[in-house]
């Protein structure tokens, strides 16, 4: 969809700090993470809200996102993952996306109330989304 930044990202045209490219999706690196290694996962077609994902889709998009979550926490050494997706509300780009947040005991994360960071510079960004990849693989 044309002005779809999650568009532009899936068609190569914008630059992202990519984790996976693949037929059900397209993972790479939130620009403001909640926790360095903090990563979106979009279909590759533009859809708004998780109502409109075909379910023939579903089994795929999710076994991605469950890789990722996998992956994040291997590739990372967290503890865990926090995996979220909003649905319009709160949607700061208005194509269907899933987070998933790796997350390590006391780290200060409460609810919904999301603190947000930056990397340092590309190369950080880089470094984390190499990791992920390569426990994606």
């Amino acid at each position: 969809m044309s002005g779809c930044v999650f568009c532009g990202i899936v068609a190569g045209e914008v630059p992202a700090f990519r984790v996976a490219d693949e037929a059900d999706g397209v993972a790479f690196l939130d620009t403001r993470p909640v926790f360095k290694g903090h990563v979106l996962v979009v279909p590759r077609t533009h859809l708004v809200s998780l109502a409109d994902l075909p379910a023939a889709a579903l089994p795929g998009y999710f076994r991605l996102v469950q890789r990722l979550a996998v992956a994040v926490e291997a590739g990372l050494g967290s503890g865990g993952t926090f995996v979220a997706m909003n649905n319009k509300v709160s949607q700061s780009v208005p194509h269907l996306h899933t987070h998933v947040v790796p997350r390590t005991k006391g780290d200060g994360l409460r609810g919904f109330f999301w603190p947000r960071t930056r990397y340092a510079d590309d190369a950080e960004a880089e470094d984390f989304a190499g990791r992920v990849a390569a426990a994606l693989a």
